[in-house]
């Protein structure tokens, strides 16, 4: 019996031993055939699947939707439809909206820094806060004040 074992599968995917079983247990990899011995033996595109599921993570995707692209995709071109496109495309949205809401927190700590906030409790209550909580901190209007009535 042929294959490669745990240790070079996981050497040539640049994954730890620990990662290989625990796709395997997950089903992101299908369970290797055994030596006569016990060992796992992997066929050659255990690496590739590997590969691909590390590369699909760093694509923000979750080990969920990894194990349904592969249990839809057949690993193959062509064929049976895996939606790659639209999930692609649904990923880029979400990444999308989470850069926009990175490059809001980075403006936010770069008025911070600007103007010169070093105590936060302090810095909350003043108006020049850059900090979105400002707001939160000011007491809020009586029920009786003008102010109150005037709110959305």
């Amino acid at each position: 019996m042929t294959g490669l074992r745990s240790g070079q599968v996981a050497g040539a995917a640049g994954v730890n031993l620990q990662t290989l079983r625990y796709y395997e247990r997950r089903g992101l990899l299908a369970a290797p055939a055994r030596s006569l011995g016990g060992h796992r033996l992997y066929p050659p595109e255990a690496v590739t699947v590997l590969k691909v599921i590390k590369a699909t993570q760093r694509l923000a995707f979750t080990l969920d939707e990894v194990a349904d692209l592969l249990a839809t995709g057949g690993h193959r071109h062509g064929g049976q439809e895996s939606g790659l496109q639209e999930r692609a495309r649904a990923k880029l949205a979400e990444v999308e909206a989470k850069i926009a809401d990175l490059q809001v927190i980075a403006s936010t700590l770069r008025e911070t820094v600007a103007a010169g906030c070093d105590d936060l409790v302090t810095c909350a209550g003043e108006p020049c806060c850059p900090i979105p909580f400002a707001t939160i901190a000011a007491p809020s209007p009586a029920p009786e004040d003008p102010a109150y009535r005037a709110r959305p």
